[in-house]
């Protein structure tokens, strides 16, 4: 990390600063209520940014290092500013008691010294030491959600062409209602070379992607957003006020916490960045060239000078058009594994179904997973788990539309039931409540998928799935599966499956869905699918329903401990509707299955290679 202190820093902390479809949601996910939020509110109403107000400011970082600081003041002076007036703080962090003063003093006088003509200038000199994480975390706190901040640690130097990229990305990404989305907290000038989850992709782009998503942050030229930037802080001091701290396993980054601790701050914004599914731009100019640069001087972070990471990108050596930006639905979006994200993949209608489950399927399995009726902490636990066990080719039905947009936007694909039924002529006023919704919802999309000629598993999310994938089932005479007592089935994509699916269970369950007086009516209150579709196929006598032998399920209780599950190889627990989301909680808890933290997010990163 190109940090302005010398001092002693471990070199794997020097690694996390190594460059490191429509998604338009103006609908922000879940904020905490009370003080917080009235702070990120405002007091009242506020205008929406306005361009004709964009501010700039230039946060320079320093500590001891007089020659580093005045390169990187000059090239910051040298840049094209376009005649706009642009403001320069110095941030000086105050040596530790019984230190020297002498390079303090120097670099009072450089920046006391240094001419700017771009706009203001200010210089802070700290009373005492703060450290590294101070001095990113207090070094701004926006005046407005037209403010944004450049931060620059003072061994960095910057591009001439600078400030006039980071305004095009702020005009197009922010200022542009179709191009902007509220998960993105900024712009990084490095070139990306680093991924911090553990076994993850390497960075591989392709030579015509210029610009792209990452949710890593950057700390060799790190532009913030207002709004992320302000909700970091208040985030930062609760967690800080409670003790909670920024660990999150699976990240290199959080070894270095906890053999660092406080004297670094990227753990926090990582987690913090975690927790809400945001990402950053970051740019891919090629031949190694980036608008920022580290010089990595003797001293700092290395025993001898190492010199610059990448090739400063200038007029000189510009071969591209470096202000053509594409569309934000054109770019691309990885997360802390470097693995790809395709935000935004929202169902609301029939004829979107098909692509999606397109995008889903993997060696021609779906897994449709129904999270009606399922609160949103237990629905993210169950998430969690899907990503431990690596478990990529799954589909969310989901009838919270907020809960559906927050999903989407982290890259899950989801299915909006009452829209899509909507889309087929099917208003929900027919059924009597939501479960009966659900039903027509799976039916219409195991529909789908057996006339794609996928095999598709169907589950709800009061079960857990423990520890392996979902495995196609052995025997190969019977099509449909089915776990009644956990509500599991599985089908495969076979003429038969489709035959049968499409004559006896769409037209035969919508009959009994409409009718009152059925018998298939009147067993709605067990709310099980396998129960309803098990009528519906013996009025008929003839479709044989196989069993999962392979799976063994276990009911969460009071009575229900790890070592149940390891007898009889059990593949999932599960639990009724009506059992408490406490209880729920509690017991999973007990049993090490509770996976998320205090954000409901989960506690873990799983890298797993994209096959």
């Amino acid at each position: 990390m190109a940090s302005p202190r010398r001092r002693s820093v471990p070199l794997p902390l020097l690694l996390l600063v190594f460059p490191v479809s429509l998604f338009v949601v103006l609908l922000l996910h879940h904020r905490s209520s009370g003080p917080a939020a009235a702070l990120l509110s405002g007091a009242g109403p506020s205008p929406d940014p306005d361009p004709r107000r964009f501010s700039f400011l230039i946060k320079v970082l320093a500590y001891d290092r007089p020659a580093p600081l005045r390169r990187c003041l000059r090239s910051l002076a040298a840049a094209d500013y376009a005649g706009d007036r642009v403001a320069l703080h110095v941030l000086v962090d105050h040596p530790p008691p019984n230190a020297s003063l002498d390079a303090s003093r120097e670099i009072l006088a450089e920046a006391d010294a240094f001419r700017w003509p771009h706009g203001e200038k200010r210089v802070h000199y700290r009373a005492a030491n703060a450290g590294l994480q101070a001095q990113w975390i207090e070094a701004w706190w926006p005046g407005s959600d037209d403010e944004f901040a450049f931060v620059v640690e003072d061994d960095l130097e910057v591009s001439p062409l600078y400030y006039r990229f980071l305004k095009r990305v702020v005009m197009t990404y922010y200022y542009d209602r179709k191009n902007y989305s509220p998960f993105v907290f900024g712009a990084s000038l490095q070139r990306p070379r680093f991924v911090a989850g553990k076994h993850g992709n390497k960075i591989q782009l392709d030579s015509e992607t210029r610009l792209f998503l990452y949710q890593m942050v950057g700390t060799w030229g790190q532009l913030l957003f207002p709004k992320p930037w302000k909700e970091f802080r208040l985030w930062y001091d609760e967690h800080k006020s409670k003790g909670i701290k920024p660990i999150l396993e699976g990240m290199k980054t959080t070894g270095w916490y906890k053999k660092m601790g406080e004297r670094i701050w990227t753990p926090w914004f990582i987690k913090f960045v975690h927790s809400r599914g945001y990402f950053n731009f970051y740019t891919n100019f090629l031949k190694e060239r980036a608008l920022s640069v580290s010089h990595r001087d003797a001293g700092v972070n290395y025993g001898k000078s190492v010199g610059p990471d990448s090739t400063l990108l200038d007029g000189k050596n510009l071969d591209f058009n470096i202000w053509e930006l594409q569309p934000l639905n054109k770019l691309k979006w990885y997360d802390f594994c470097f693995s790809e994200v395709l935000p935004g993949r929202v169902v609301r209608k029939f004829s979107e179904l098909g692509s999606v489950l397109n995008s889903v399927q993997l060696e021609n399995n779906i897994v449709l997973i129904s999270l009606y009726s399922i609160e949103q902490r237990i629905a993210r636990n169950m998430i969690c788990h899907l990503e431990k066990a690596g478990m990529q080719n799954y589909i969310f039905l989901v009838s919270n539309p907020q809960f559906q947009d927050d999903l989407a936007h982290r890259g899950h694909p989801v299915i909006d039931g009452t829209g899509l039924l909507q889309s087929i002529k099917m208003s929900n006023s027919m059924y009597s409540d939501d479960f009966v919704e659900e039903i027509m919802v799976k039916a219409h999309v195991v529909k789908k998928c057996l006339d794609l000629g996928y095999n598709v598993w169907v589950l709800n999310g009061n079960m857990i799935s423990l520890g392996s994938k979902l495995i196609e089932p052995s025997d190969q005479s019977v099509d449909l599966f089915a776990a009644e007592s956990v509500d599991l089935i599985f089908l495969r994509g076979s003429q038969s499956s489709k035959k049968t699916w499409n004559e006896l269970v769409i037209l035969r369950m919508g009959d009994g869905l409409m009718s009152s007086k059925s018998d298939f009516y009147s067993s709605l209150e067990r709310k099980n699918f396998v129960g309803m579709l098990t009528k519906v196929l013996g009025s008929k006598g003839d479709v044989r329903v196989g069993k999962l032998d392979e799976i063994v399920p276990v009911e969460l209780g009071p009575h229900t401990s790890n070592r149940s599950l390891s007898e009889g190889h059990c593949k999932v627990i599960f639990w009724s509707h009506g059992m408490a989301s406490d209880s729920v909680q509690s017991q999973l808890e007990n049993m090490g299955l509770w996976l998320t933290d205090a954000d409901s997010s989960c506690s873990a990163v799983v890298c797993s290679q994209k096959q």
